[in-house]
């Protein structure tokens, strides 16, 4: 396991425990000389764990699109920003980049991202392992859904176990890295 590519939120959110998450990610992925691939971003959880990487003598790839490289929006320490076009493109080379994938508390960014590389997953297109950081059960409902839309039909029960889901930073990344 060489990198990770972590999805999250660009906000903190409410709740301490969610920075503290991120910050724990980030530095057990640089203990383990793991790679943090992600969307660049300098604030909110997205910050957090790249300070964590960085903090910790790990190494950063940002990915970010041209249009939100910003002086506010941009991580200002990353060793390795590569910038391209547009979304579709820095999805594409974030998990070309990426030997596994987290998704930490965040938005609608970060829920589009999970379920993409999940359909890529279901779809054969890869591999690489999938994971949840159901931090203070903040993916509780998400989980229920996928349930919901397994019990109904519409997801096959294999491709509901592609979601790996742990409430800490350590297990999930164990987890992770068994089955890459």
């Amino acid at each position: 396991m060489k990198r990770i590519c972590v999805y999250c939120g660009s906000r903190p959110g409410i709740r301490p425990v969610y920075a503290a998450a991120a910050t724990d990610l980030g530095k057990l992925l640089a203990e383990r000389r793991i790679e943090l691939v992600y969307g660049g971003g300098g604030q909110g959880l997205m910050g957090l764990v790249a300070n964590a990487v960085l903090a910790h003598g790990g190494h950063v790839i940002g990915v970010i699109p041209h249009a939100l490289k910003t002086p506010e929006a941009v991580h200002p320490g990353l060793p390795d920003l590569r910038v391209v076009a547009g979304m579709h493109e820095r999805k594409a080379l974030m998990a070309e980049l990426a030997d596994g994938f987290i998704a930490l508390p965040g938005g609608f960014g970060t829920y589009e991202e999970l379920c993409e590389v999940l359909t890529w997953s279901q779809l054969g297109f890869h591999g690489k392992p999938i994971g949840l950081l159901n931090t203070a059960g903040f993916y509780d409902s998400l989980l229920h859904f996928f349930d919901h839309a397994t019990t109904e039909g519409f997801v096959r029960p294999a491709n509901r176990q592609l979601v790996l889901v742990e409430e800490t930073a350590a297990t999930l990344l164990d987890r992770i890295i068994a089955l890459a």
